[in-house]
């Protein structure tokens, strides 16, 4: 709803220099006004808190300090995907919050007027606001609410809102009342476990904000709180397909742990593996509704459907979320130990096939020719982990040499930064490589396997994940456990 104040409405100032022109819209934290500054003669929005019902008064006074002392600190960020704080001020007891006016919709308008984004979009979508997340993190702020109704975009541009605002009042602890506050949705899974708001929960709910803008609805979203939060504590999202870097990057965000999950500098490496993209496709239409981060009523949930056939959409998805090859950094920002993928079956090595044996000699190059050994006497190489992509539902096209690299590398580099591998200093005293099948291998094991005659199989579609020393000296003592 916008409220017109009309010509015989009595003018409202607030602060003795805002004049109220209309309401933009309220929800369960205050009102949104538009108004004038009288006084350097601009234009601003007006977020007038409310507090929620049953807030008991001795909690009060607390609750509007810290939103007057974070919205301050929030008001010296200075980023272009950050909404401007421009003043703060308490007057009769309430609370305002004076802010830049963005011409444009929120995120959850947009996507119920004009779809899920695109992977490119996505893509500048995360660039901006991971931004004004990063610069507000080295600030020393945590947002606490990121959400599809805090973000606004119009013509490619995207502005992060309510910095500073959501504070405690989002905390998912319980208040008096017996009422969550917030937006269970987008709340981190260590939040609503008691956990203090951090950098990383407000990760982790940008990855829901992602997946909430590329599929058109919300993935934690349930009937009851109760549902929503245990499917926030419980359940891992499936993309309807794997986006890209994107869907990379939101499986990434999406990891409960908040110490695997990853960090602003890991999205940033994915996210700067691509070449920028430029506006949308889809852009707002002119005079599209001026909008500013309001609680608004999010979409309903499509019946886009959840992508459980196989095995390798929970398997890629998770790892490529984790780990996507070369392009993330590790320990500090140490790039991973990572060697060239390589296929084998005809391909970059024309066998690959070690028996019963889990390590053998050779050096793990185009053209080598390996032979088994045991892992008690010095060996060449290791074979740490490996499984078909598709579990053993061998009768699949061939996905490509592309869909197959970029999963044994997110495969392979899960299982080498895990406690499997434990040889001491291993990203600096040990090499990986993720071993591919070619076509060739591929397809000769699917159509082997189809002919209900064992005797007769031939080629692979396993993944082998293969580490050896760095210094091309031998392995003395198996490196894994």
């Amino acid at each position: 709803m916008v409220e017109q104040l009309g010509p015989g409405s009595r003018t409202r100032i607030i602060g003795g220099r805002y004049q109220v022109v209309q309401e933009l819209g309220r929800g369960g934290m205050g009102i949104v006004w538009r108004a004038w500054d009288q006084v350097i003669g601009r234009e601003v929005a007006i977020k007038e808190l409310h507090l929620p019902d049953g807030v008991p008064q001795a909690e009060r006074q607390v609750y509007e300090e810290r939103v007057l002392r974070e919205a301050r600190t929030a008001g010296r960020l200075n980023d272009p995907a950050v909404v401007t704080v421009h003043d703060v001020l308490a007057e009769s007891g309430i609370t305002y919050i004076v802010m830049e006016l963005v011409q444009a919709v929120t995120l959850s308008e947009y996507v119920a007027q004009w779809g899920p984004l695109r992977p490119d979009q996505a893509v500048d979508l995360a660039r901006q606001v991971l931004s004004a997340l990063e610069s507000a993190h080295a600030a020393g702020i945590v947002h606490r609410d990121v959400k599809p109704s805090n973000i606004m975009v119009a013509d490619g541009r995207v502005k992060l809102a309510d910095f500073g605002i959501a504070q405690t009042l989002d905390d998912p602890r319980l208040t008096t009342s017996g009422a969550i506050v917030g937006s269970p949705s987008f709340m981190a899974p260590e939040r609503i476990q008691g956990a203090d708001a951090s950098p990383a929960s407000d990760l982790w709910s940008l990855g829901a904000t992602l997946f909430f803008a590329i599929e058109g609805w919300v993935p934690f979203e349930r009937q009851t709180t109760a549902a929503t939060l245990n499917a926030v504590l419980n359940e891992t999202p499936r993309l309807s397909s794997p986006q890209g870097v994107i869907g990379s990057v939101i499986t990434g965000l999406l990891i409960s742990d908040p110490r695997a999950r990853f960090t602003g500098p890991q999205v940033r490496a994915l996210l700067d593996s691509l070449p920028a993209g430029g506006a949308p496709e889809q852009t707002l239409p002119v005079g599209a509704p001026t909008r500013v981060a309001r609680d608004a009523p999010q979409p309903k949930r499509s019946l886009r459907p959840w992508l459980i056939a196989t095995a390798i959409a929970a398997v890629v998805l998770f790892v490529a979320g984790v780990v996507i090859g070369r392009f993330v950094l590790v320990g500090g920002g140490v790039p991973t130990a990572m060697a060239p993928t390589l296929d084998y079956g005809n391909g970059d090595i024309e066998t690959f096939d070690l028996g019963t044996d889990d390590c053998g000699n050779g050096k793990i190059a185009a053209g080598a020719r390996v032979q088994g050994a045991s892992c008690s006497d010095p060996h060449d190489f290791e074979i740490y982990t490996s499984g078909s992509a598709f579990s053993s539902d061998y009768d699949l096209a061939y996905p490509g040499a592309e869909a197959l690299a970029r999963y044994g590398e997110g495969y392979c580099s899960v299982f080498f930064d895990s406690d499997k591998v434990v040889a001491p200093g291993k990203q600096t005293s040990l090499r990986f490589v993720a071993l591919i099948p070619s076509e060739q291998s591929w397809n000769e094991k699917r159509r082997t396997y189809t002919d209900d005659n064992s005797d007769t199989d031939a080629g692979s579609q396993d993944v082998y994940c293969v580490l050896y020393s760095a210094d091309g000296g031998k392995l003395q003592t198996p490196a894994t456990k």
